[in-house]
């Protein structure tokens, strides 16, 4: 494509010159886009529900969606953020950024935790368990997905009670994460003599 212009450009005798060139190549490098690589994002954010929501007004119904976003940087920082909108991305990207002004950040030793704990929110408890190397995510739906995100690569865990509410599981699985104590993840790491 270019080589033809470059022949039509040139003169009737079909004959390139070296300035001809340098000129058209030049004119064809001002005239493309130029594709600058995107910065790789921080956060991986995956979408953990999505609800549709409806208000009943004067007018009839108005119908909205509500989405439950998890993000981390899966190397300690993770966040929840729960957001409504008129239309599904709207509420995705309010969901993002509450997330990202949620962070916490999750004491981990070995990929694990350092300690079991439980905690609960609503009708939903769940209990951390810490695993030993090689073990993986003995984890489920919510709890997998925050914990994966967090950099937690080997734990075991336990949904209790009936609610397949994911934001209350959600919830209660950062309220476990919040708890685990760091000074114990420091001292534990210490050889006794």
């Amino acid at each position: 494509f270019i080589l033809r212009i470059i022949f039509l450009s040139s003169n009737i005798s079909g004959v390139i010159f070296s300035s001809e060139l340098n000129l058209f190549s030049k004119m064809i490098r001002e005239k493309l886009p130029r594709f600058e690589e995107k910065p790789r994002e921080e956060f991986e954010s995956k979408l953990l529900d999505l609800a549709r929501t409806s208000h009943t007004r004067a007018g009839g119904r108005r119908i909205g969606f509500r989405a439950v976003m998890v993000i981390g940087n899966k190397e300690g920082k993770v966040g929840v953020g729960v957001a409504k909108g008129r239309d599904v991305a709207q509420a995705v990207e309010k969901a993002t950024r509450l997330a990202k002004k949620d962070l916490i950040e999750v004491p981990i030793i070995l990929d694990t935790i350092p300690h079991e704990v439980s905690a609960k929110f609503g009708s939903a408890k769940v209990i951390l368990k810490p695993q030993r190397k090689g073990r993986g995510l003995v984890a489920g739906g919510t709890v997998r997905v925050i914990c994966t995100l967090a950099g937690i690569k080997n734990i075991s865990s336990k949904i209790l009670g009936r609610t397949g509410n994911k934001l209350n599981n959600a919830r209660a699985t950062i309220k476990a994460l919040q708890e685990l104590k760091r000074e114990y993840a420091t001292s534990s790491t210490k050889t006794k003599t």
